[in-house]
């Protein structure tokens, strides 16, 4: 028999033991729950890690290569207008097929007209013109060159003397606006084209010079290019004006390095806010030191019509501002769900596809050439139900996703957070599904700092602002860049400033 003492000291033991196991059980939970937070934070680090290859070494398309699912079959069929016309919603298809068939090559693209040719007649060792009969003549073609040549332009001032009168007659000294730099303004040209237009930093410019035995330091050139854009300022401004008294402009923004002056060998980020004039086809670059709200609402102050922008939250600000119309961005809100591929594959195709059926509408508008009326009526029978479908896909698979950092999640709050001025292009023939021509006139920036790494200094980060402007819209107008700008350079010094919008690319008459 137990006695009460041995009793109590195994309750004793027993109640500890109990204790034990529910302090183990409890610590157990704790490490599996914090195991199960590892292990989503782990998948999402991994999102993220893949997120960041695809950025680093993939191609940047987000195009679809070939059919992700059925989904991507399902396009309009763009070739029936009359029989689609009678169905409003009705979604109909368009078969891809591969080209099989042998196509014949146009040959190599003629050189142009204007290119001087050098003749050289070849004679066979045999041929005799003066006793054989000339029965044909067959002409080769091959593209040759000089190196780039630099010349002295020597100003001569005859002087003479009337003996009659004793009057000496000599012509005044040539005045030009680059004189204190022993250079014309075709060399001011090209200073500003390579570095704008090449991204030949300066330093690289003035080894090109030595080596035709021709010394122009880098110090030199800065100023050079630093007088240009004081000579061209009056241009921009009124550059400035042109493009911001469009109806519809596409915005975005960029960053660029530049030095502060503050920290010896540190560097400050600062940003160009670039505006695209759709209608027009003019850009326009403005430097501010800031991505803060201000900063558009600044450029912006005296804008009336469509902005189209992404999802920044600057821009948000601009929908309580009279005389404004926000619009969305389609791309940017595609691009959230061609991200989304590294952790929902299956979904983000089919988002993806989704959107493939609206850009086909955008498509054939453009390779059959619809404006207008004609324009309109077809996005509004195409565009509309692809846009509609889309919606009501994303709504159905947001009810579905509940983890929160879901980035497929994500992606769609996103869109139908700002649906209404992602969709608003549609009911429209001046606006655009995104604004992409912005993100075009912006990639010359991008090359440039591959080569520059960073502006001197703010001002030095605005005057290349005033070249991309210029520069950019005359890529956009077919406009030569070096003539343009060797010939305004002559011009503006007598130029009417009343008149000076002549000058600008968008007018420009040579």
């Amino acid at each position: 028999m137990v006695s009460q003492d041995k009793f109590d000291e195994l309750n004793m033991m027993y109640e500890q033991l109990v204790a034990e196991r529910d302090e183990y059980k409890s610590y157990k939970d704790k490490l599996e729950s914090r195991l199960e937070q590892s292990d989503k934070r782990i998948q999402e680090l991994m999102q993220q890690l893949m997120l960041m290859q695809r950025r680093m070494f993939a191609g940047r398309s987000e195009r679809q290569h070939g059919p992700v699912n059925d989904l991507q079959s399902t396009l309009f069929e763009l070739e029936a207008l009359p029989e689609e016309a009678k169905a409003e919603t009705a979604l109909v298809t368009i078969e891809r097929r591969k080209k099989t068939e042998n196509t014949s090559h146009a040959g190599r693209n003629p050189f142009p007209e204007n290119l001087p040719a050098e003749e050289k007649t070849i004679l066979h060792p045999l041929a005799d013109p003066e006793t054989m009969i000339h029965i044909g003549t067959d002409v080769s073609e091959r593209l040759s060159m000089k190196p780039a040549q630099l010349f002295v332009k020597r100003y001569i001032y005859p002087k003479y003397k009337d003996p009659a009168t004793g009057l000496i007659y000599q012509s005044t000294v040539f005045d030009s606006a680059f004189s204190r730099f022993k250079v014309d303004e075709t060399v001011a040209a090209h200073v500003v084209v390579q570095k704008t237009i090449d991204h030949l930093p300066l330093y690289r410019q003035a080894r090109i010079f030595e080596r035709q035995k021709v010394t122009l330091a880098e110090s030199t050139l800065g100023d050079l290019y630093a007088y240009v854009a004081k000579l061209l300022l009056p241009l921009y401004e009124a550059h400035r004006k042109d493009v911001l008294g469009g109806g519809y402009l596409n915005v975005d923004e960029t960053t660029i390095q530049v030095l502060d002056n503050d920290k010896k060998g540190a560097s400050h980020r600062g940003y160009y806010w670039v505006c695209y004039n759709n209608p027009a086809k003019t850009v326009l670059f403005v430097y501010d030191p800031s991505r803060a709200r201000g900063a558009p609402q600044k450029i912006l102050i005296d804008f009336q019509g469509y902005l189209q922008t992404d999802g920044y939250g600057a821009y948000e600000k601009f929908d309580e501002v009279a005389g404004i119309t926000l619009v969305g961005c389609l791309a940017h809100a595609r691009r959230k769900f061609f991200e989304a591929m590294v952790s929902d594959k299956a979904l983000a195709e089919e988002a993806l596809a989704l959107f493939g059926q609206i850009y086909a509408v955008e498509k054939h508008i453009r390779e059959t050439g619809l404006v207008g009326e004609e324009k309109l009526a077809w996005r509004q029978a195409h565009a509309a139900p692809a846009l509609e479908a889309l919606h009501s896909w994303m709504k159905e698979k947001y009810a579905e996703l509940r983890r929160p950092t879901s980035r497929m999640r994500m992606a769609i709050e996103y869109t139908l957070k700002r649906w209404d001025k992602l969709s608003l292009y549609a009911g429209t023939v001046l606006l655009d599904p995104d604004n992409n021509r912005v993100e075009n006139a912006i990639r010359p920036v991008a090359v440039g700092r591959k080569n520059f790494l960073f502006a001197g200094s703010h001002d030095a980060a605005q005057r290349s602002a005033m070249f991309y402007s210029l520069l950019g819209t005359c890529k956009a107008h077919g406009v030569e860049p070096f003539t343009w700008l060797s010939d305004v350079l002559q011009k503006l010094p007598t130029h009417p400033i009343n008149r000076i919008k002549d000058l600008l690319p968008q007018y420009y008459k040579g």
